[in-house]
């Protein structure tokens, strides 16, 4: 090997080390300028994610719980026995599951994300979705996100929904399908609407367009969505795409309400 040769690869191996310093302190700059920020609160944090006091705040949804709703129990009733309000109220999916309940913390980062355009948090929220429905997820063809219509849509420039759902997709490796799933009449605001009045306010609401219909056909599909209150939203949507022929529809949400403690039948 010749002279020039060996100081040819020392300089490039010395070049090399000097940029790997030079971007170590440079992130060590930034990290000492604009230090981590806990993503409910934004105080300073290690690391990404939230804070310990607003993580000893989340409510992560774990069993026992409806296997059917996802809602948790306050006991271990069993693996199949449901909830009241699956025995009395079968939604048309299958099978629903949220990482947390909607509490104080849950809200803030849900708000966050869908007003604030805090997209940044749609990446660890979809991490958690992922992790609590990892059994949805290992028999799923593909995700689809609740759609936005065209109006709200364009007011908002992102669907938050569709963000989680690209999320999961990188988590899970579930193919995303973000076009299959249209909102084609505009609805009002669910916030604050009674639950016959959510259902009545979505009813024909959503549909899969001639075009797409064999996207779905015969297909596992995962609905994906930010909060599931009354159910009435991912209730409208599993019946459009099983109107097109899936042959299953699950619901995976960041958060769910749950008002109290709920005991199985």
């Amino acid at each position: 090997m010749s002279a020039s040769t060996l100081l040819s690869g020392s300089f490039s191996h010395s070049w090399r080390a000097a940029l790997s310093a030079g971007r170590a302190a440079w992130r060590l700059a930034l990290d000492i300028a604009l230090p981590t920020l806990c993503i409910s609160c934004r105080e300073p944090v290690h690391g990404e994610g939230v804070c310990a006091t607003c993580w000893s705040k989340l409510s992560f949804i774990a069993r026992p719980y409806c296997p059917r709703l996802g809602i948790p129990f306050v006991y271990d009733p069993g693996p199949e026995l449901l909830s009241m309000e699956a025995i009395a109220s079968p939604p048309a999916y299958h099978r629903a599951r949220a990482a947390v309940r909607y509490d104080e913390v849950a809200r803030t980062l849900v708000h966050a994300l869908k007003y604030q355009d805090r997209t940044d948090l749609a990446p660890i929220m979809g991490r958690w979705m992922a992790r609590a429905g990892a059994e949805l997820l290992e028999q799923a063809d593909m995700l689809i996100p609740v759609p936005l219509h065209w109006r709200r849509g364009f007011g908002r420039r992102y669907n938050q929904s569709g963000l989680l759902a690209r999320a999961i997709a990188r988590h899970s490796g579930v193919a995303l399908n973000g076009e299959a799933l249209g909102r084609v009449r505009a609805t009002e605001q669910q916030v604050g609407l009674s639950r016959t009045q959510r259902a009545s306010n979505v009813q024909g609401a959503f549909q899969v367009s001639t075009g797409r219909q064999a996207d779905v056909a015969g297909r596992h599909v995962v609905l994906v969505d930010d909060v599931l209150t009354s159910g009435a939203t991912v209730d409208a949507c599993a019946r459009a795409l099983l109107r097109a022929k899936a042959a299953h529809v699950d619901v995976v949400v960041f958060a769910r309400v749950v008002d109290g403690p709920r005991s199985p039948i």
